[in-house]
């Protein structure tokens, strides 16, 4: 491992390729970690920050499992069934990379609908994923563990067929998978406290994974979206949720100055008659 690594320190197109693929892995990195984030809410306090490190582990460990077996990750690729059916823009031979990402997808709008449907109806419910429920599975840490799983396989097997594709040397994979979880790790924390406490953030994560889970199901069937397009759109989407956040702060504080103002002028009027 040490030899292969050694002749790469002194190729400049090695540590381009290191630095684009640790930014690219970073940036897939968020889908898994807003899902996540929003997982491990639903949990009790005292389990949140264990389930999220165990998360992030499992990501870490399946990413480098899959670049251990690369020869079996990008024979993935490998049409298994063809349906006959295709088109400009979709085709139907499928592989298993496909369907991976199809099963992923589907699991991703599911949940990202149900979330969306909890957070618009408070009726209480006996499904799992209600967040008051004191005696839902949910609370299970395992329960939420096996879901992380099903997700992390998902965006591991995304991110690890991104990798192939940008460079050769799996010394740079491992170094930019291990470099891009440590910063899911670090993140993971503040990331989930934020969308905790902002429950407009919540839906907008959840509008999020509604899109990439979308994303994946096309992907799956052959019509590929430029990722460009959709890190644009939500970086735009979380710019003006930042500004619509920016512009209820000021309310809020304007609101405060009124009041504290009005008190002062009501306790004024009070002690003058006193006077």
């Amino acid at each position: 491992m040490l030899e292969s690594i050694t002749p790469l320190l002194s190729d400049p197109a090695a540590w381009a390729a290191l630095v684009t693929l640790v930014v690219m892995e970073v940036v897939l990195g968020i889908d898994n970690l807003i899902f996540i984030s929003i997982l491990s809410n639903k949990l009790p306090p005292e389990h949140r920050q264990k389930t999220r490190r165990i998360g992030i582990g499992l990501a870490l460990i399946m990413r480098l499992a899959l670049l251990a077996a690369i020869g079996w990750i990008v024979g993935l690729t490998a049409p298994v069934f063809d349906l006959g059916f295709q088109g400009e823009t979709f085709d139907t031979a499928f592989s298993w990379r496909d369907l991976i990402l199809i099963a992923g997808g589907l699991f991703l709008v599911w949940k990202a609908t149900k979330e969306i449907h909890h957070a618009v109806d408070t009726t209480p419910s006996n499904d799992m994923l209600e967040k008051d429920k004191k005696d839902a599975v949910i609370n299970n840490v395992g329960s939420a563990i096996i879901q992380i799983i099903m997700l992390d396989l998902v965006f591991s097997v995304d991110s690890i067929l991104t990798a192939v594709g940008m460079t050769d040397h799996v010394p740079i994979m491992m170094i930019a998978v291990v470099v891009a979880v440590l910063v899911m790790l670090l993140a993971s924390d503040p990331l989930a406290d934020f969308i905790d406490k902002n429950p407009t953030v919540v839906m907008l994560a959840l509008g999020f994974l509604l899109m990439i889970g979308m994303v994946l199901i096309a992907d799956g069937f052959g019509v590929h979206v430029p990722k460009g397009y959709i890190y644009a759109a939500m970086a735009f989407s979380a710019l003006v949720e930042g500004l619509n956040m920016w512009s209820r702060t000021a309310q809020i504080k304007k609101d405060r100055a009124e009041e504290a103002a009005q008190l002062a002028l009501n306790k004024a009027e009070t002690a003058e008659p006193g006077v």
